[in-house]
């Protein structure tokens, strides 16, 4: 794309016309190929850098060439007007995929969990993999050794999600289960095609949802999976998570259906929606301790939804609730304050059975949020399953870009990657470009260039720079075309901080599997560290100075016992530290405990 010249700007604060959202089917070529039945996963990204977004998938049960023409990673290319059309590659399918830059290279690559792992070469013979794009969105490179979810009678892996869990700029690997045994599995990204298991576990039933986000605003990344086990799980910045349901209401045998997360009352906190086993659509806000603040107000307590997605779709600033199930999409438009008013609902022909939920992508660069699924229709004996695209109908007036994420009040970790999003509106069939820039004093700036120009895909995935520890930071959006140039930033502060956020005391009860004490408290030199563990998870010891930095691993260990080590803060070898204040954490795969110890002269 050639760089287009800066013209004066039209505006620097956008004003936006909030009107009923109103949705109309743009599925020309998305019946190629025709698909079967049973669950898949979408996601909707610009795969090729054109500037359209295009549609991904690894298909459902008819992938690979079961009763249809299906294999392998499907694109289905998007030429900025809603019509696609496909390319495919590989002999594998019917599970999920998730999309990013792994090896920041600048291209986009992916992730996919499976069921049909049938290939006979190292793309698409495993039930978790990774693979590695060239900008064509046709062509793939393997580049997933050491994924093993280490089940002899691995059944299929399936939803998957790509977040740098560990912040240390590459983006990592989750997955769910594809129904009963596989559980949920964690890898962290070397960077050179190798990978380390850092977080799962096995068993428990699944009905597949997985996405990361950042429940508690710390700047690492948590996740939330539709399992029996659990549905919100919080990260340490290092591998770890920890189960934080609290007092969400029980999911049942199946677990809490089709989460989602999204910060729906702009506290920097994503928050969570999901089904019940009503059908109904609930919001929980998390309020920090392991406490949930039910938010749903005049949502549907039963109907017949499966699957929440959490977007602003008016882009008002409040984020709002989608969901569908039984040919049924219904979009209800927030206010911030828990209030839910219902805006748009269209049907797809039935039964509708949900089989693909995805909401976000701009497909006609029109600056709102359209919609992708894939449900089940026909009679009951020939049902199979149909994809189709949903753009929203406005057409704006004149060229607009609005900061989707961050928007305020988040935390970013330095060093990081994370996905900078926005959505811009373009006037009649003119191509657009964005510059994005930050500013790390306030509103003010100056302002440090992040990337110019970049295709209007609403998406850019960014490298947090190591040298930023300030709470007033702001990301500047340019908006070009040939004619225009608008501007807008983020809406209020975000933050960036260094360190991993480990670095406080945190204890728990006797009954839980750790316990950790440390002796003395303050010394200016030897201290003893005893520790007991209960369970049958891998538990890990770390030393953390006071701004959460790993200082160094200590000791790993596997299954229940009592141990005592010792750490020299202040001799000279590879652990000698300055004088400060320091915390000993001991992290399993389901809790994490820490004591506070003193380093004195």
């Amino acid at each position: 794309m050639n760089k287009l010249s800066l013209l004066p700007i039209a505006c620097v604060v956008l004003w936006v016309f909030v009107y009923a959202l109103d949705y109309i089917e743009s599925s020309s070529g998305l019946g190629n190929p025709e698909l079967e039945s049973g669950r898949t996963e979408v996601e909707v990204v610009d795969i090729d850098g054109d500037g359209n977004v295009d549609i991904l998938s690894i298909g459902d049960h008819g992938s690979p060439y079961i009763n249809t023409q299906e294999h392998g990673i499907m694109v289905w290319f998007g030429d900025g007007n809603g019509n696609w059309s496909v390319f495919q590659n590989g002999n594998f399918g019917y599970g999920g995929i998730a999309i990013g830059d792994l090896n920041n290279d600048g291209y986009l690559d992916v992730g996919y969990g499976m069921h049909h792992n049938y290939s006979s070469t190292d793309f698409g013979d495993s039930i978790l993999e990774a693979a590695l794009g060239d900008g064509t969105g046709q062509n793939w490179q393997p580049w997933d050794d050491g994924i093993s979810i280490g089940n002899p009678n691995e059944w299929g892996m399936f939803c998957t999600d790509v977040a740098d869990i560990n912040n240390d700029g590459l983006l990592d690997l989750g997955a769910n289960s594809f129904g009963a045994g596989d559980g949920v599995h964690i890898f962290l990204n070397n960077g050179d095609g190798t990978w380390n298991q850092c977080f799962g576990f096995l068993g428990g039933n699944s009905t597949m949802d997985f996405c990361f986000g950042d429940v508690d605003a710390d700047g690492n990344a948590d996740f939330v999976v539709a399992h029996a086990y659990g549905t919100v799980y919080l990260g340490d910045g290092d591998g770890s998570f920890a189960l934080a349901d609290g007092n969400l209401p029980s999911g049942g045998n199946l677990g809490r259906r089709g989460p989602s997360l999204g910060d729906v009352d702009n506290d920097g906190n994503q928050d969570i929606a999901f089904c019940n086993s009503n059908g109904g659509v609930e919001v929980w806000t998390w309020s920090g301790n392991n406490t949930w603040v039910e938010f749903g107000g005049s949502l549907p307590n039963s109907g017949s939804y499966s699957v929440t997605q959490l977007c602003d779709m008016n882009i008002d600033g409040f984020v709002d609730v989608v969901a569908f199930g039984d040919g049924t999409a219904s979009v209800w438009l927030g206010d911030g304050a828990g209030n839910w008013t219902i805006d748009a609902t269209f049907t797809t022909p039935p039964p509708g059975t949900y089989s693909a939920f995805r909401v976000g992508g701009d497909a006609d660069h029109n600056g709102y949020p359209d919609i992708a699924l894939v449900a089940k229709e026909g009679d009951s004996w020939s049902a199979i399953n149909h994809l189709r695209f949903f753009k929203e109908t406005s057409s704006p007036g004149s060229l607009f870009v609005f900061p989707v994420y961050p928007r305020g009040a988040e935390t970013l970790r330095a060093g990081s990657g994370r996905f900078i999003r926005w959505a811009c509106g373009v006037p009649g069939a003119v191509s657009s470009c964005i510059r994005l820039e930050c500013s790390t004093t306030g509103p003010a700036g100056p302002w440090s260039m992040i990337a110019d120009p970049l295709p209007d895909n609403g998406q850019y995935q960014w490298f947090v720079p190591q040298d930023i520890n300030s709470n007033n930071c702001y990301i500047r959006y340019t908006a070009m075309t040939s004619t225009d140039t608008v501007m807008s930033m983020t809406p209020s502060a975000f933050a960036i901080v260094t360190g991993t956020g480990v670095g406080e005391e945190v204890s728990l009860s006797q009954s839980s599997n750790l316990i950790i004490s440390v002796q003395p408290s303050i010394s200016k030199r030897e201290f003893s560290i005893a520790l007991r563990t209960r369970g049958k998870e891998t538990e890990r010891v770390s030393i953390y100075d006071v701004d959460g930095n790993l200082i160094r691993d200590l000791l790993t260990i596997y299954g229940a016992g009592e141990f005592v080590i010792s750490w020299d803060g202040r001799d000279n070898n590879s652990l000698s530290v300055p004088a400060g204040v320091y915390f000993v954490a001991i992290t399993s795969d389901v809790e994490k405990t820490s004591k506070k110890i003193v380093v004195v002269d």
